[in-house]
C-alpha cells in the first residue's frame, strides 16, 4: 500500500469514526492540495489547544486558499470543528478539519 493511501485510510476511518459525513473524493482532494505535509507526523495533524496553529489555518487555509475574507466567522467556524473533532482527540488530521472547514464554507468544488 503506498504512503498515500495509507494516509486516505486514516482519514476515512476517522470521518466514519466521528461521523463526518465526508465524501472520498473531497477528502482525497483536500489530501493531493495539501502536498508532502501529510506524510509528516506533525505538520499532518492541527493542534487545537495552540492558537498560533489556529491563526495559521485562518490566514494560509481560509483567506488564502479558500479565499474568504477575514472576520469572526472564520474563528467561529474553525472553533465548531475543532468541536466536531473532538477536544481529547490527539489525532485532528489536516487533512479532515480542512475538509471540513470547506464544507463549511461551501468550497467542495475547489477539490471535487
Amino acid at each position: 500500500m503506498s504512503k498515500f493511501a495509507e494516509c486516505m485510510e486514516s482519514y476515512m476511518a476517522q470521518n466514519s469514526d466521528l461521523n463526518l459525513g465526508l465524501s472520498e473524493a473531497l477528502l482525497t482532494g483536500v489530501a493531493k492540495g495539501l502536498g508532502p505535509s501529510i506524510y509528516n507526523a506533525d505538520a499532518s495533524k492541527v493542534s487545537g489547544s495552540d492558537k498560533a496553529e489556529l491563526d495559521r489555518v485562518k490566514t494560509n487555509f481560509l483567506i488564502k486558499k479558500l479565499g474568504l475574507s477575514d472576520g469572526p466567522e472564520l474563528d467561529a467556524a474553525i472553533a465548531e470543528v475543532m468541536e466536531k473533532m473532538g477536544s481529547s482527540n490527539r489525532n485532528k488530521y489536516r487533512a479532515v478539519v480542512y475538509a471540513l472547514l470547506a464544507v463549511k464554507f461551501g468550497k467542495e468544488s475547489m477539490y471535487v
